[in-house]
């Protein structure tokens, strides 16, 4: 027998039985009770908890700290995978085998090169120009050079765009982060692989061969396998969003990384570490923890609006800080944001408000350890979630349940009134 959800309005002597399926009801099978100003709609700012799509790619249980990826446990591929493995898994479903991940990793090899044309393009940016803006504006604009992304129908074009960017992604980056360290561009290398790749054109200088410590580059493809896709959260909903009116993958990626972009979702661990700095000492804590129960300061890097528990990429991601501190050396705040965990995770207050760490609460000292600059942090969780992002996209147009995003809206303004002359007025 189907669950079933019924209700009464008494007003217009409406009974209905709605189906219930997913834990969730039609909110469209809400129009037939008719009250007072219309049909019946719901109202979700933020679509707290509004279904926009069924998805197979990524599941979260916030109350019991889980992420999947296709079914996978997050900390399963984070200990085993590649990043590669775990962008092929989100984008097909399953994971590679030998043969696939060899043609997948060629694939991205053979795409990584930037048109010359967009080089000079980026070269017109200001130096100091955000590296953000730079990553969206040139996602954009590769639709100007592979205009064959408007096929997106074809699995085959589709396929190709996606490799493309994927592979892309990283060199895009790297170029944003020298240009404003005024330092000249380094084209990929084909002997290395994608994060390995990543790093030397981020940090080369005069050396034949850029040699990074096998322990960073596993630390950097963690990172990249924890952030490759998060279900749907602000930067996926407006990909998927922008990809309902019929836009190419390019154009709906660049509104993720403008999403990404915003403070509130991808700026986080960069107000963790502006708010350790801040305490600067752990016999600072204390007096730190007191000011957030009385509401005067925030503490950052916790809580999270989908975990009502500790997030499981928190967990994998300080395994990766002791990683890289044994090669760059410990960062003092280390010490401070250990002690403030010790009180999120013991403290009845943070406890009670079920306040964990997030994956925000220690990446940012990851990547102050790598060397980059508190404006790149954002960008090196664009480069994974790209991967997510395509595969939410590949969903989204493959789905045909979805139309064109149109949410409704309580209208507040005045009822209708006469137009005054100018001189009247």
């Amino acid at each position: 027998m189907a669950d079933l959800l019924q209700i009464t309005h008494p007003g217009s002597g409406t009974e209905r039985e709605l189906a219930i399926t997913d834990a969730t009801i039609r909110a469209t099978e809400l129009r037939q009770f008719v009250v007072e100003g219309g049909p019946l709609a719901t109202y979700d700012p933020g679509y707290v908890n509004t279904a926009s799509c069924r998805s197979s790619i990524t599941y979260i249980d916030g109350d019991a700290g889980i992420l999947e990826y296709r079914g996978y446990p997050i900390e399963q591929l984070a200990e085993s995978a590649s990043f590669l493995e775990v962008a092929w898994l989100l984008l097909n479903g399953e994971l590679p085998n030998a043969s696939q991940l060899a043609e997948w990793e060629q694939l991205i090899t053979e795409h990584r090169m930037l048109p010359d044309k967009l080089k000079t393009v980026l070269a017109g940016f200001p130096y100091d120009a955000h590296p953000m803006t730079i990553l969206m504006a040139s996602t954009a604009a590769f639709y100007s050079f592979y205009p064959d992304a408007q096929n997106f129908t074809d699995p085959e074009a589709r396929a190709l765009n996606i490799a493309r960017l994927i592979a892309k992604m990283p060199t895009l980056a790297a170029f944003a982060y020298r240009k404003g360290k005024a330092k000249p561009y380094i084209a990929p290398d084909d002997a290395y692989g994608y994060c390995h790749n990543f790093l030397a054109m981020l940090f080369k200088q005069a050396e034949r061969r850029y040699h990074a410590d096998e322990r960073l580059i596993r630390a950097v493809e963690v990172l990249f396998i924890l952030h490759a896709d998060h279900e749907q959260n602000c930067s996926t909903s407006a990909v998927r969003s922008v990809a309902s009116s019929g836009n190419d993958l390019y154009t709906c990626v660049s509104a993720g990384v403008g999403a990404l972009h915003g403070p509130l979702h991808g700026g986080a661990n960069e107000a963790v570490l502006k708010m350790l700095r801040e305490i600067g000492t752990v016999e600072r804590v204390p007096e730190f923890i007191e000011g957030v129960k009385a509401g005067r300061v925030r503490m950052m890097g916790f809580g999270h609006r989908v975990y009502k528990n500790y997030d499981p990429r928190a967990r994998v991601i300080k395994k990766a800080v002791d990683d890289v501190f044994e090669i760059t050396g410990v960062n003092p705040l280390l010490e401070v944001a250990q002690e403030l965990e010790k009180y999120g995770l013991t403290d009845e207050y943070f406890v009670s408000r079920r306040l964990y760490p997030n994956v925000d609460f220690y990446s940012g000292l990851i990547y102050e350890a790598l060397g980059f600059p508190p404006e790149m942090f954002t960008v090196l969780f664009a480069v994974p979630r790209t991967a997510g992002w395509a595969a939410q996209y590949q969903e989204f147009i493959t789905d045909p349940e979805q139309k064109i995003a149109r949410p409704k809206q309580i209208y507040t303004g005045y009822a209708r009134r006469d137009y005054v002359p100018l001189d009247a007025r």
